[in-house]
């Protein structure tokens, strides 16, 4: 597979990672199975962290077993305070099975505010690079989705990498990539088929790798088979042909702004919807000509979009600022 340096890590990294958020549905030795196969298939890198509930530790299973020295790792914390990050570290080299992880980040830093905190004399960057001196860390890196931050957070001078949503779709981040080049950072890119709204992972896959400026994108993947077919990007690089742009921007241009890319930020609903299936189930109602099998899933949830008390927990945590309830209404509607 090929390889790409992120930025001032120098790490060597497959451009096709392994991104670990759907990991956390399979048992230990489908997740053996898994990163097995992305071994096999040329993938290096791994990411996961702390909020993806069991993927830490089915990661480091396989790590145990398949052996840590054969990836770069990285994960991340939502904690914003010097004790906080410092016993989330801690969780997740217990979890992962390490004495070291190769990339920790700051995960999804909202707004300035946020990035102050964590700036601040005595504050969690300060405990990450206390930690960084003890080599319980080699790397701090930054998540986010919102542009306009990750663009005042390079300028600290603080993370070898950020993170950020990038596909057909959701190109505002292209501006970025290329100031974090230039000043020597990694691009790790989240969100390669915008959630699953794209349905054709190759060409999504392609268009991203297409971009020099990024460094690594991780797809996430619960099935060899899913493995196999995204490791194709990576191994067998080559650019869209104008026919195969021309379907992929049809599509990302039908999609619009308002769709749900499935991060799961909204949960818990108040009320137990899930709210990113509600949209998955309506996409085939809507998009794919499968109503009659959309509205048999969606009969068959305890509790479905109409359910929706519009409490508003759910709109104060999407990091895309989605109008939640309005959009769980249009849901109801056509069932």
């Amino acid at each position: 597979m090929k390889k790409r340096i992120l930025g001032q890590t120098n790490y060597e990294v497959s451009i096709v990672g392994f991104g670990g958020i759907p990991i956390q549905r399979v048992d230990e030795d489908t997740a053996v199975q898994l990163l097995k196969e992305a071994l096999n298939q040329g993938i290096n890198f791994v990411d996961t962290a702390r909020g993806y509930r069991q993927s830490e530790a089915l990661i480091g299973h396989a790590l145990e077993v398949l052996g840590r020295d054969k990836f770069i790792l990285a994960t991340k914390s939502m904690n914003r305070t010097y004790d906080g990050i410092l016993e989330e570290l801690h969780t997740s080299l217990k979890l992962l099975k390490t004495d070291y992880i190769d990339l920790f980040q700051f995960h999804n830093i909202a707004d300035k505010e946020t990035l102050d905190k964590v700036l601040a004399e005595g504050g969690a960057l300060q405990a990450l690079k206390e930690s960084k001196g003890k080599g319980l860390i080699k790397e701090i890196g930054i998540t986010s989705h919102s542009a306009d931050l990750l663009d005042i957070a390079i300028d600290t001078g603080e993370f070898s990498t950020i993170q950020f949503p990038y596909n057909a779709v959701e190109r505002q981040g292209e501006p970025i990539f290329e100031k974090a080049r230039e000043n020597n950072m990694g691009v790790i890119i989240m969100k390669p088929m915008a959630g699953g709204a794209l349905s054709n992972g190759e060409l999504a896959m392609r268009f991203i790798l297409e971009n020099p400026n990024i460094s690594v994108v991780i797809p996430g993947m619960d099935s060899v088979e899913q493995v196999i077919e995204n490791a194709k990007a990576g191994n067998e690089l080559r650019k869209l042909s104008d026919d195969e742009r021309k379907l992929l921007e049809k599509e990302a241009a039908g999609l619009g702004t308002e769709f749900c890319r499935r991060c799961g930020y909204c949960a818990p609903c108040t009320v137990g919807i899930d709210i990113p299936l509600n949209f998955t189930i309506d996409a085939y109602y809507t998009r794919y000509n499968l109503q009659d099998w959309a509205i048999a899933r969606y009969s068959s949830f305890e509790v479905n979009a109409g359910d929706c008390i519009e409490c508003g927990e759910c709109e104060s945590r999407c990091p895309y600022n989605l109008p939640i309830i309005e959009m769980l209404k249009n849901v109801a509607s056509h069932y």
